[in-house]
């Protein structure tokens, strides 16, 4: 029994001091801020390599920032310029318009001008006219009363103007014409003929065709045509007492 106890112990001893023991490893001890200091050395060349090797992709890709950079500062300067010369064109053409306005008004003005002198030209032709009818020579010397210039217009309004010069050729019996305007009127309603004199025996404004003519005396008026009648012509009258002095006729 003594002898297996010792032999126990033996291959005890032997397990732990043999070569079958197990191994025994020694390790320098390092403070844990050293191994702090060491992680965060290597976390910063981790991410400069990794920067450094983002920028070398984008290069070698062609995507170089410091490249695009400069792109992009050309492109501003370029659409600067470009801005700047708009800018030029536009007052350009605002001063082109302007000057288009002002060749516009001028010829507005200028065919106001020209519209203005033709009238003028119109009423001088229109005087001369009236004045030459004053003169006895005109008419072989003839004395009496006359009709001049007799026009029937129709206005924008639809309604029938009639105008005219009444000449009067004194004589030494007659200094002074006095008589009364009248109008016959041949008019086409409903498919049918049909005349009318005015004033109507009816009309209470009877002294607006009355006439006091020295020398002369224009007379201008409306002409009362009945709604849906075609006026085919008008018959300008000087009646003195009741009789024909003077007559004139237009067809329309």
């Amino acid at each position: 029994m003594a002898a297996s106890g010792t032999a126990v112990k033996l291959k005890r001893l032997r397990q732990r001091f043999g070569i079958s023991a197990p191994k025994v490893a020694v390790r320098t001890h390092v403070a844990w801020y050293w191994r702090a200091v060491a992680i965060v050395v290597i976390l910063t060349i981790s991410l400069v390599l990794a920067e450094w090797v983002y920028d070398a992709g984008r290069s070698i890709a062609g995507f170089d920032s410091r490249t695009s950079s400069q792109a992009i500062a050309d492109l501003r300067g370029r659409v600067a310029e470009l801005e700047a010369e708009l800018g030029v064109v536009r007052g350009v053409a605002s001063a082109a318009d302007s000057n288009l306005k002002i060749e516009r008004v001028a010829q507005q003005q200028m065919a106001q001008q020209v519209r203005a002198l033709e009238s003028e030209n119109a009423a001088l032709k229109q005087d001369l006219a009236f004045f030459e009818g004053l003169l006895p020579d005109s008419v072989g010397g003839e004395q009496g009363v006359r009709i001049n210039r007799f026009r029937v217009e129709r206005d924008v309004a639809g309604q029938h103007r009639y105008r005219m010069l009444i000449v009067h050729n004194a004589s030494r019996q007659q200094k002074e014409f006095r008589g009364e305007l009248q109008f016959v009127l041949k008019v086409q309603q409903g498919g049918k003929d049909a005349m009318i004199s005015i004033p109507f025996d009816s009309d209470l404004d009877r002294q607006r065709y009355k006439l006091e003519v020295k020398h002369f005396q224009r007379a201008e008026g409306l002409l009362p045509v009945p709604a849906g009648a075609v006026l085919k012509s008008v018959e300008a009258r000087i009646l003195h007492e009741g009789v024909v002095r003077a007559r004139q006729t237009i067809n329309l």
